[in-house]
């Protein structure tokens, strides 16, 4: 017998990082990456877009999805979970993103889909620009 699948109401996706501070995280996606600001109600909380990516910040500490765990816990940034922007010219864009001192936490790789590389923002969160194979 065959389960029936079960299609959940979703309306939006959104990918939440945690940072150390979001004035400098907004400055980075708006100036770097070309991210729109949505929302800025709080010191501890922005949302921003980028075509049909919603991406939410939130400071520790700062409430909502920034608040401390019950077992005392507080999310932090950084680790290796990423999301992915496409890229048409990788070389040129990691060269002005450089020049611009951004950081990244590796050199370009390339493999069989294409080159990529992980650009941290201010707090270490990553970000993955890839080019893909155009051949």
């Amino acid at each position: 017998m065959q389960k029936e699948s079960v299609k959940a109401p979703i309306n939006q996706v959104s990918v939440r990082y945690i940072v150390t501070n979001v004035d400098e995280a907004i400055a980075f996606y708006t100036h770097s990456l070309g991210f729109a600001v949505d929302i800025h109600p709080a010191p501890g909380f922005a949302g921003l877009s980028l075509g049909s990516l919603r991406l939410l910040l939130n400071k520790p500490g700062a409430g909502g999805a920034g608040q401390a765990m019950g077992d005392g816990r507080t999310p932090t940034p950084g680790g290796w979970n990423r999301f992915q922007l496409e890229v048409d010219d990788l070389v040129a864009l990691v060269a002005r993103l450089t020049a611009n001192g951004c950081r990244f936490r590796n050199e370009i790789v390339a493999g069989n889909g294409g080159k990529q590389i992980l650009l941290e923002d201010p707090s270490g969160n990553l970000i993955e620009l890839f080019e893909p194979n155009r051949s």
